[in-house]
């Protein structure tokens, strides 16, 4: 089939080069998100995509919103036989749905109907799921409703942070979107509607959803820590400052520590929750690099009661 690819992100490319490396399909173009102003200097950056497919000699699209008539011109003259999507960033409106004879066909990192929206990976380690997954669907009008073609599994490891978790699913799940492609052409592969039963949702993580309540217990603050890694960053204040909380981990034998409240030792350094304590590993001060605990402890000089947290 002829394909035209929509993905902005670094987690989009694995399914990109699967589809580049087909033999059964031609990627003739990207669509892609907007360059955006990124780093100190605040110049304008193509997306991770965008470079990978400018690498390939794929020709690029950028429109500033997917309903723009120069954009939808274009995709009808190039007529693709179908659009998957991985992590395009901007719902598509039915004109442009309608463009692809076999309809835009996304790749998502749940298993659906749960965990529908933004940031499924991040929900599904922050809700203590044990297992998740990626889903193949035919793109509706509807947030991640269109009925599915495929799905796979993977089990959450107890250390997962939401980074790890979303870089195995992007691996897996580009083998899934290419034979989903081949499914589709060799009309073997038909897409079954949702239940209706297990609908959950799954916003974008806010930097306020990030910041950890420490009255919540050990296994929740835990949690929150590991899907909010690498971003938006799990934080907490510390004397009127953001810490950021990089690495933590349940200690399952103390329960002496107040919620917020910081015990250092030479090597260890733990907080207070509505449990018991966990042990911070890696933090980041506000301005400053990524550093051991121990380290950072020792450098400020924690005094005896003082508390994490507002």
């Amino acid at each position: 089939m002829k394909l035209v690819f929509a993905g902005t992100p670094e987690v989009a490319i694995p399914a990109l080069d699967a589809l580049i490396a087909s033999d059964r399909h031609e990627v003739a173009a990207v669509v892609t998100r907007p360059d955006a102003p990124a780093g100190r200097g605040r110049r304008l950056v193509a997306s991770p995509v965008a470079e990978r497919a400018e690498e390939a000699g794929i020709e690029v699209l950028k429109p500033v919103k997917p309903r723009d008539e120069e954009f939808l011109a274009r995709l009808r003259e190039i007529a693709p036989d179908c659009c998957p999507v991985v992590a395009y960033g901007a719902l598509l409106p039915k004109v442009a749905l309608d463009v692809p004879a076999r309809g835009w066909v996304n790749l998502h990192f749940s298993l659906l109907p749960a965990w529908r929206g933004a940031a499924p990976v991040q929900h599904s380690l922050m809700a203590g799921d044990e297992v998740t997954g990626a889903s193949t669907f035919l793109i509706e009008e509807g947030l991640d409703s269109g009925p599915v073609y495929g799905v796979l599994t993977e089990e959450i490891r107890p250390t997962d942070t939401s980074g790890d978790l979303l870089t195995r699913l992007a691996f897996a799940g580009a083998g899934l979107l290419a034979a989903t492609m081949d499914g589709i052409e060799d009309n073997t592969l038909y897409a079954v509607p949702q239940p209706h039963e297990g609908v959950t949702l799954a916003p974008k993580i806010t930097v306020e959803d990030a910041q950890v309540q420490w009255s919540a217990p050990a296994l929740r603050v835990d949690r929150v820590v590991r899907g909010c890694t690498p971003a938006p960053g799990a934080w907490t204040l510390f004397r009127g400052e953001r810490l950021k909380l990089i690495q933590a981990t349940p200690v399952l034998d103390r329960t002496d520590l107040a919620p917020g409240e910081l015990s250092a030792a030479k090597n260890n350094v733990y907080v207070g929750t509505g449990s018991h304590a966990v042990e911070l590993l890696w933090v980041q001060p506000q301005g400053k690099k990524p550093m051991r605990a121990a380290d950072w402890a020792r450098g400020v000089r924690i005094a005896q009661g003082e508390l994490l947290g507002s």
